[in-house]
């Protein structure tokens, strides 16, 4: 077999990621742990990263690829601002990281990742993306990643119409709690919590020694 015919080897990483449309915010939340294989290569990393004022991401996947779509996006949302002497909605973010993904298609290979993007303009919005760019709109949560099947139990079960800030935080850090007991690939020493609502944004850090189930 020569090089060319070879398939490049993808890294698969382990996550937990989820998001919450509440009743006049959303909430995003993620564990710390990231790993290569089977070693564990952080207990710190950021997994929800801060795009504008009023739109911030989730990250699943491979982290190089991740990152390097949340400086370009942070980058155009930037120059969209400049442009149009306005912020742009959270609908529009997420369609422009969408063609984002889109182009990467007929790269090399595409960004692999597994995204929520999500924020507030005149409402909470959070839209889920996936590697070739699809984009759909989550009326009331999703969850990314390894542990995600976890998660997503949790938020059923627990998940209201109408719900607040406040307990929409506290059933995040149930639920990442949950992926992380069960899922090998989630874990860390804490559970960050972002509130995106009309005053910006505000990410929390729950230390999982000190926080009760």
């Amino acid at each position: 077999m020569t090089l060319l015919d070879e398939k490049p080897e993808i890294r698969k990483t382990g996550t937990t990621t989820l998001g919450m449309v509440c009743r006049d915010a959303v909430v995003l939340a993620a564990e710390k742990k990231s790993t290569l294989g089977y070693l564990i290569a952080s207990k710190e990393s950021e997994k929800i990263l801060v795009v504008e004022d009023h739109v911030a991401l989730t990250i699943a996947g491979a982290s190089g690829d991740a990152q390097a779509l949340a400086k370009y996006l942070k980058a155009e949302l930037k120059l969209f601002a400049i442009q149009n002497q306005r912020k742009i909605s959270v609908k529009g973010a997420a369609s422009l990281l969408s063609n984002i993904l889109q182009g990467g298609r007929w790269t090399y290979m595409p960004y692999m990742v597994q995204l929520i993007i999500a924020g507030y303009d005149e409402n909470p919005a959070i839209y889920s993306l996936d590697a070739i760019g699809s984009v759909e709109e989550e009326k009331k949560f999703f969850s990314t990643g390894s542990g995600s099947p976890m998660a997503l139990g949790v938020l059923e079960d627990g998940y209201k119409d109408g719900i607040s800030a406040e307990e929409a935080s506290k059933l995040a850090v149930r639920a990442i709690k949950a992926a992380i007991e069960r899922d090998i690939g989630s874990g860390g020493k804490a559970i960050d919590v972002a509130v995106i609502n009309k005053d910006g944004i505000k990410i929390t850090r729950y230390d999982l020694e000190k926080t009760a189930r």
